[in-house]
């Protein structure tokens, strides 16, 4: 049964932390310049990037697109698992572990959207917007959610106390659960991921994102544009479009 230190905890946030990276703007110029230098291409590594910005911005404005995969970056994320499921859609250059319901017990975190969150679709699907939600129908959304997640997670509990295995006694948990999984990408593969995850107005072509796997790819954002700020800068002058 549920006792205090299996009570059910409320998130309405998500967190990215980058674990381990190699990838620099230095690595988009060894990579593109060895289809002129060859071998001469290895004295990029010690260069300045800063001094072939140039380079970057042409190969991202057409679309030049391999010098950008020879990087990695691991992001260790904790979403509510309905943002995994939208996560797992992008499978070039990705790869993805996700902690399993199978071989390990589920923890009670779960998803609550925060008062910033729009709660209202107005329109039709493919012309549709979001907008305010009222203190009403962010009452019901609160109420409601942490109602059916104790329910779900006491019925959980339950099943393995009386000796089910969590593979089975996990089908009643609901994707608001909180989940947590390792993400490798290289900058090609986040670059189009968020062209898709995030709403931006210098974007030439228009996403519109579900707000919670934005806050997601925001966060990743800001890191990736840490590592190689001349290739975000690159990405953001042309309009957000992956190479």
């Amino acid at each position: 049964m549920t006792d205090e230190t299996t009570a059910p905890q409320f998130r309405s946030d998500v967190t990215v932390e980058l674990v381990r990276s190699a990838a620099a703007d230095s690595d988009v110029i060894w990579a593109a310049r060895v289809s002129t230098a060859g071998e001469q291409s290895l004295e990029a590594l010690q260069q300045d990037p800063e001094k072939s910005k140039g380079l970057i911005n042409y190969l991202m404005r057409d679309r030049h697109g391999t010098p950008f995969e020879h990087n990695s970056m691991t992001f260790f994320i904790s979403a509510p698992i309905f943002v995994f499921r939208e996560f797992h859609r992008h499978r070039s250059g990705w790869s993805y572990n996700e902690e399993s319901g199978r071989y390990r017990e589920l923890q009670p975190v779960f998803y609550v959207p925060g008062e910033e969150r729009k709660l209202v679709q107005q329109g039709r699907p493919g012309r549709y917007e979001f907008v305010e939600g009222t203190p009403e129908q962010f009452d019901v959304v609160g109420e409601q959610m942490q109602s059916a997640y104790r329910a779900s997670y006491q019925a959980y509990q339950e099943m393995l106390d009386a000796g089910v295995a969590r593979e089975v006694a996990r089908a009643v948990l609901p994707v608001g659960l909180f989940s947590s999984m390792y993400a490798t990408c290289n900058a090609r593969s986040l670059m189009h991921f968020l062209s898709l995850r995030t709403k931006k107005e210098n974007a030439a072509v228009p996403s519109f994102p579900q707000r919670e796997i934005e806050m997601v790819a925001e966060q990743m954002e800001e890191q990736w544009a840490g590592l190689m700020p001349l290739t975000h800068a690159a990405f953001e002058k042309h309009g957000r479009v992956a190479p």
